[in-house]
């Protein structure tokens, strides 16, 4: 079962505004930091991001699936400390994470 997950993070000054929808509720989001040399650049963008959930709500794996290099260890980093509610079986969850500095 593949459920979308959109979730808008703006890391400017710690703020966050998050919308989600799918089949696995998210209980526990860790915005991603803002790496330096790309808010340097005022670089924005979003990185897709794929995760493996484990029963208990942990993530097994998270792969990046695209998005500008600069955003994509932060994006990935963010989202391995993402917990889920727990489930029957594992879920593979589609999420885009948005920044803009």
């Amino acid at each position: 079962m593949t459920a979308f997950l959109s979730c808008w993070l703006f890391a400017f000054r710690g703020r966050a505004q998050e919308t989600s929808e799918g089949n696995r509720q998210v209980v526990s989001r860790v915005s991603p930091q803002y790496p330096s040399l790309a808010r340097g650049m005022r670089l924005q963008g979003s990185v897709k991001v794929e995760a493996v959930v484990a029963p208990d709500g942990s993530a097994k794996t998270v792969a990046i699936k695209g998005g500008h290099p600069l955003l994509a260890q932060a994006a990935h980093d963010a989202v391995q400390k993402w917990k889920w509610v727990a489930a029957p079986k594992e879920t593979h969850e589609l999420i885009e994470v948005k920044f803009n500095p």
